[in-house]
């Protein structure tokens, strides 16, 4: 067994990211990333403090927008339209889940979609799914992506499981497994013989929210499992998915909870706003 380790790709990714940033300021063209928070939810603030903290540390400008629970809809649409206009934003990011009164779904097909570095504008789950490479992907599947490719894990001719259906995770991390020519499964709350389907599953990728749903008989031996879940028990601490203690002895590599996908996700969404940056350079006639 081989721990897939988030924290030492989500570096190296950083440390491209660095340097591909000092590129961009060196021809005139500084890479800025704007973060819409909406209310006052803490898992939100914790998420949008660590994306500050990794602007920092790669020279990233980040751009904060904190609004209170009570903003309208029609307020945050008006602040994404001036962002949209903005030629010194390359990325907005709109922190997920918003408040109940306000529709995600129009927030986020609002964002111009070469702006769009979470990857769920309309258009870039489109050029995901139809195998183009110019559009945004989202950064969960992203990051689980180069991490396999980092660790030389060559999905190609494998049987693939993913336990979830989220646009966020499931469906586009079934769209790259797919162009990446694994043969894919997907599975969700109303799939029958969950069982019997994973262990046939030569990559398992969990992302259910619920925790330690994959147990140990649920593994052939020598898969690969990566956990997206991360769920806080009653004691305070945290775990993923997947039972680890119990399923790791089964598998060939493994993510941990924490230290696995996470860092990656953040790693991903400083890679796509680099993109977006080298895009906006080339219009620029400056690359």
């Amino acid at each position: 067994m081989k721990i897939l380790d988030g924290k030492i790709s989500s570096a190296n990714a950083k440390e491209q990211i660095k340097h591909d940033t000092e590129v961009l300021k060196n021809i005139g063209v500084e890479p800025a990333l704007a973060v819409i928070l909406v209310g006052e939810n803490k898992a939100s603030q914790t998420y949008v403090a660590s994306k500050e903290k990794a602007c920092i540390q790669t020279g990233i400008k980040s751009i904060m927008h904190r609004l209170p629970e009570s903003t309208t809809q029609s307020e945050l649409l008006a602040l994404i339209n001036v962002l949209n206009l903005d030629d010194g934003v390359d990325g907005i990011l709109v922190q997920l889940p918003l408040p109940k009164h306000i529709d995600t779904n129009t927030v986020l097909e609002n964002i111009r979609c070469d702006k769009d570095v979470d990857g769920f504008h309309a258009i870039n789950v489109g050029k995901l799914a139809s195998g183009f490479k110019d559009g945004f992907v989202p950064c969960t599947p992203l990051g689980i992506m180069n991490m396999l490719n980092e660790y030389n894990i060559d999905p190609a001719g494998k049987n693939a499981v993913i336990i979830g259906r989220s646009n966020i995770v499931g469906k586009p991390m079934a769209s790259l497994l797919l162009n990446a020519n694994a043969t894919i499964t997907i599975t969700h709350s109303k799939t029958k013989n969950l069982k019997e389907i994973c262990k046939n599953a030569d990559i398992i990728v969990a992302a259910i929210g619920k925790p330690n749903f994959v147990t140990k008989d649920m593994v052939k031996d020598g898969a690969i499992v990566i956990d997206v879940g991360i769920n806080r028990l009653d004691d305070g601490s945290l775990c993923g998915d997947v039972d680890f203690k119990n399923v790791a002895e089964k598998t060939s590599y493994i993510t941990p909870v924490p230290g696995g996908v996470g860092p990656m996700t953040i790693a991903m969404l400083l890679k796509n706003t680099i993109k977006s940056t080298q895009n906006r350079a080339k219009k620029l006639g400056l690359v």
